[in-house]
């Protein structure tokens, strides 16, 4: 049977919804969307650079909550408000990781919550 385990973490902001901010599945880690919210103000980071820094922290610290790191990724979507701001985020992103990268997409969209500029969610596994 399979177990499934809510994570939750104060390292990271909480859900602005009604949602958590991961599920584990037996080995499998599924993130709900990562803004760039800093957990200790609350607030969106100034810039995109922040924003997808603060995004890629609260993943990683979801993930530590898991008992899993970056290395456990297998798949992430990032969402950008403009594709402008891709390379940026790119070079943020990149820094988060040695060597093997997860497979990844992405996508413009019209809008995030919050106002954001990036929002990262990943599949991470054991």
């Amino acid at each position: 049977m399979m177990s499934k385990q809510i994570i939750h973490t104060e390292s990271a902001p909480k859900a602005i919804g009604p949602y958590s901010q991961a599920v584990k599945m037996d080995n499998m880690l599924f993130t709900s969307g990562q803004l760039g919210i800093d957990p200790s103000t609350g607030s969106l980071g100034a810039c995109i650079q922040c924003q997808a820094h603060n995004a890629m922290k609260n993943i990683g610290a979801i993930l530590k909550e898991a008992g899993m790191d970056y290395s456990n990724i297998i798949k992430t979507t990032i969402f950008v408000a403009d594709l402008k701001d891709f390379s940026t985020v790119n070079t943020v992103y990149a820094s988060y990781f040695e060597g093997d990268y997860p497979a990844r997409s992405c996508v413009q969209v019209a809008a995030l919550p919050l106002g954001g500029l990036v929002e990262i969610e990943c599949i991470a596994s054991l």
